[in-house]
């Protein structure tokens, strides 16, 4: 029990995070009409979220060493607390797109830490369904707190959406207190070692994979309220339900990126899912005039879009042997440049007066890229045999 309690803690820090990272996507309308700006410059919020994790991640988990994994833990949420509750008192769009880069900083270094700590928590042989239940406090990010998010910041303020965030991240902080036990830090760690495995290409390959291959996703799923209510005709009020399907979604292909993962390898699941991601793209593209069929492929979209993400954490894991905490922080790192990159290169094209339905063919280009990496790993594979084998 006190070991379930421990992960539930974990997951309840993953749950917030998830809530703060993605809410924004359906909360765009409001606050650039609150902050005079324009939605594509309210997207900007999204990207420099997503550069905070990926400075905070690698920076934080190479000190993680000179901490307690509970200390350091706790010393997260609260930064992660502090800098998300400056977000419902910030005055300007400049400020706040600075709190939001700080909001970033303990996301990737969160996961890192807690996927350690959630090992040495299970049994022998129950590591990954351990770390799973801490991964889990996204799913239901995406399933409740994302739309209690949008629905608080459509129907009050976005202000408040930021509160809740902020009360979630208290609760986190007195779980890891209460039911966390407290591990001895590893004198013998040496952080900075880990940063060798990233001499070898395969690492770099796979973080170019999830950078540039979520970017797909995130270029749709960042403008996808304006997509709803201005090209599908969906009124505001429909697009937490929206969402909860998006999010419902992304929980059925966290599991079925696992089992196709362990069927056919982690690096050929990632390429059948990214080309697949190609095709759902074009057809959102398609059919966004059409409330039904909208509603369908937003479902399929965002359970494609989550089925990537198993295999390429497991992919990154095989390339890092002997890093792994390193490695998962900078997974969190690339995700969220995919997230900076699909932000921003999905607004472009709206700018430029094209429309909602554009950044779903900036996106199916970033997954087509993605996928094209998928094979160059494999290449990479042979060339490495090869080269052994002689």
């Amino acid at each position: 029990m006190s070991i379930q309690k421990s992960l539930i803690a974990l997951a309840v820090g993953g749950f917030g995070i998830g809530m703060t990272e993605f809410m924004m996507m359906g909360l765009l309308p409001e606050i650039a009409s609150n902050l005079d700006v324009s939605i594509p410059e309210a997207g900007y919020l999204i990207s420099s979220y997503a550069l905070g994790v990926v400075i905070g991640a690698p920076i934080l988990v190479l000190i993680a060493g000179n901490f307690p994994p509970k200390k350091l833990l706790v010393g997260l949420m609260i930064l992660f607390t502090i800098f998300n509750g400056l977000s419902i008192i910030v005055p300007s769009y400049n400020l706040f797109l600075f709190t939001r880069l700080l909001s970033g900083l303990p996301h990737g270094a969160f996961f890192g830490v807690g996927a350690v700590v959630a090992g040495k928590l299970a049994k022998e042989g129950k590591e990954a369904s351990a770390v799973a239940v801490m991964f889990s406090g996204l799913t239901f990010a995406n399933i409740i707190g994302i739309p209690l998010g949008t629905y608080v910041g459509q129907t009050y303020s976005w202000r408040y959406s930021f509160v809740i965030v902020a009360i979630i991240g208290l609760l986190a902080i007195v779980s890891i207190l209460l039911w966390m036990p407290n591990f001895k830090k590893n004198k013998d760690a040496k952080p900075k070692e880990g940063l060798k495995v990233f001499k070898h290409l395969e690492p770099w390959l796979v973080l170019l994979i999830t950078a540039v291959g979520t970017g797909g996703f995130f270029a749709w799923f960042s403008y996808i309220t304006p997509l709803l209510t201005d090209v599908s005709g969906f009124d505001k009020s429909s697009v937490t339900f929206i969402l909860m399907g998006v999010g419902l979604g992304m929980t059925v292909g966290n599991f079925i990126g696992g089992k196709l993962a362990d069927a056919i390898s982690p690096v050929k699941a990632g390429m059948v899912l990214l080309f697949v991601m190609v095709v759902c793209l074009f057809i959102v593209m398609m059919v966004a005039q059409y409330q039904i069929p909208s509603l369908i492929m937003s479902f399929i979209t965002g359970a494609i879009a989550f089925s990537i993400v198993a295999p390429i954490q497991m992919l990154m894991i095989k390339s890092a042997k002997g890093a792994e905490m390193l490695a998962s922080a900078t997974m969190q790192a690339g995700f969220n440049i995919g997230n900076a990159i699909g932000a921003f290169l999905g607004g472009i094209p709206i700018e430029k007066g094209f429309g909602y339905t554009s950044p779903q063919l900036v996106g199916a280009v970033l997954a087509f890229l993605g996928a094209l990496i998928c094979i160059s790993v494999m290449l990479n594979r042979k060339r490495v045999a090869k080269k052994y084998a002689i």
